[in-house]
């Protein structure tokens, strides 16, 4: 019998037949059309009934996957059109492995593991996984992609951890803007799947989510909670620029635009990519020499650690970065009080981590605070949750005199006597409008989950506060570290809240 010489002891072909063509792997760089690929199969057998086994990639596939969403050099460095749309293919990607297999079957505790810069190597596995599977495979690297991105070069190996890609996104949401655009991608997508893959946990596996696992690694460096809100409310100073440093090298700067550009988009546009001859056009470009490119800085952005003077009351979502940094903010925040209730001794006490939300949240400016410590600001925390920290925050300015309740539950007998007739501890007329604010926060939140009932007690404790809180104001000045503290300024936000609490009596139910 005569024999393959390629592969000694299987038969070789009959002379007859006609010769297989020759194969060539395809390179890894080609996102956009392994994508399509991937949300083929992903979306195959879907629509039968019952709907057939969603196929997915290995897992080192995924983790390649999540970076391409946020990588520069796909992103904000982009050279071609087709790497911006991997880029987005990659993120609507995984929102469909997320919405169609669950983030406990598509196995994403595993998948997203930080494994710090210094790693060689990727997730390794060969196999095709179906969501049939109950077991997850073993992760190793035997079968690594052949890719820098999934690699060195990805986020999972570029930052230490979680709190760090979060520090430095929200750094980004205030100090350059260009990089937040894809940060806030990156993270909306990593704050929901935090939020599903925790609720969808039972009490005994909630242990085992992949939020508990990022908080046991933020907790092993540098100041454990404290590290995390600080992470939170990164605001792009020099401090926070410090510790939470770009990811990629170059990562906020942009390359230089080519001076025959209209020349080379006509060259790329005729640009044939011939397999065969190992030519895939630009496809091959590395994404670290992107990266080193001679680069300028993007046209300055706006700071909004400090606005102008027209935005310093209408817009105070400017030092959080925007109102969608400020709304992922809140939603770790509302995460982790969840998590404190639950689990306090997997990650600290409730009260413990209220003290440090406290830290940054009471010495915030008026129009900052007041997007905070308000019913739609608080809207990402249950009822229970977002009455407590109201309540930590207004037992820090209140006045010594008011007596405090035995418990957090909030009742109107407790409004009527502990909080709503008081003022603040001092005579600063922004931390008297911040207990204004405090005040008409609780009086709406139990006015929205059990209602209040209007009554002479009530009427008389909202204006005995109203007035003392004005006259305390009055006679004070500016506090020492206040931009404008005897300014009118603070006192619209003081009168404002006081007409809004006014008004709220009004409509409260008399019967």
């Amino acid at each position: 019998m005569t024999t393959s010489p390629l592969h000694p002891g299987y038969p070789a072909l009959h002379p007859s037949l006609p010769p297989y063509r020759s194969a060539k792997v395809l390179p890894y760089e080609l996102h956009t059309q392994a994508l399509n690929f991937l949300f083929s199969l992903l979306t195959s057998g879907g629509s039968s009934d019952p709907p057939g086994s969603a196929f997915l990639p290995p897992l080192q596939h995924l983790a390649l996957i999540s970076t391409l969403i946020v990588h520069p050099s796909l992103t904000t460095r982009a050279k071609t059109p087709d790497k911006l749309q991997a880029a987005n293919l990659a993120l609507k990607y995984l929102r469909l492995v997320h919405k169609t297999i669950g983030p406990i079957a598509a196995d994403f505790y595993t998948v997203f593991t930080f494994t710090a810069a210094t790693t060689s190597g990727r997730r390794g596995v060969n196999t095709r996984r179906t969501t049939g599977e109950v077991d997850s495979p073993a992760i190793d690297n035997a079968d690594r992609v052949n890719s820098e991105l999934a690699n060195a070069d990805g986020v999972w190996a570029r930052a230490d951890d979680f709190w760090q890609a979060v520090g430095w996104a929200f750094n980004c949401s205030v100090a350059h803007k260009n990089r937040w655009n894809r940060w806030q991608l990156w993270l909306d997508f990593m704050t929901t799947l935090l939020e599903d893959d925790w609720e969808q946990r039972g009490h005994e596996q909630k242990k085992d989510s992949l939020i508990i696992k990022y908080i046991n690694a933020g907790n092993g460096a540098n100041g454990g909670e404290k590290r995390i809100l600080r992470a939170i409310f990164a605001d792009g100073n020099t401090r926070s620029l410090t510790e939470f440093k770009e990811i990629w090298k170059n990562e906020t700067r942009e390359r230089r635009p080519p001076k025959d550009d209209a020349a080379n988009a006509t060259k790329r546009a005729m640009t044939k990519i011939n397999i065969d001859e190992n030519d895939y056009g630009d496809y091959l470009l590395s994404s670290s020499s992107e990266l080193d490119d001679e680069v300028l800085p993007l046209a300055k952005e706006t700071n909004a650690s400090s606005p102008s003077s027209e935005h310093t009351i209408s817009d105070g979502s400017l030092v959080f970065g925007g109102s969608s940094a400020l709304s992922l903010r809140l939603r770790l925040l509302s995460l982790l009080s969840t998590i404190a209730t639950v689990l306090p001794q997997d990650f600290t006490s409730l009260p413990t981590l209220y003290d440090l939300y406290l830290t940054h949240i009471r010495p915030l400016p008026l129009e900052s605070f007041s997007l905070i410590i308000s019913p739609a600001g608080l809207r990402a925390f249950q009822p229970a949750a977002a009455s407590t920290l109201t309540q930590y925050i207004l037992r820090s300015l209140i006045s010594s005199a008011a007596p405090l309740p035995r418990r957090d539950d909030l009742t109107q007998e407790v409004l009527e006597e502990c909080y709503l007739p008081w003022p603040a501890n001092t005579m600063s007329i922004v931390d008297n409008a911040k207990i204004s604010l405090c005040v008409e926060t609780l009086l709406r939140l139990l006015d929205m989950v059990v209602g209040i009932q209007k009554c002479q007690v009530l009427i008389d404790a909202v204006e005995k506060g109203i007035v003392a809180r004005e006259d305390k104001a009055r006679r004070g000045g500016k506090k020492k570290g206040e931009a404008d503290g005897g300014g009118e300024s603070d006192r619209v936000w003081l009168r404002a809240s006081s007409k809004r609490i006014r008004s709220v009596i009004e409509l409260a139910d008399s019967s």
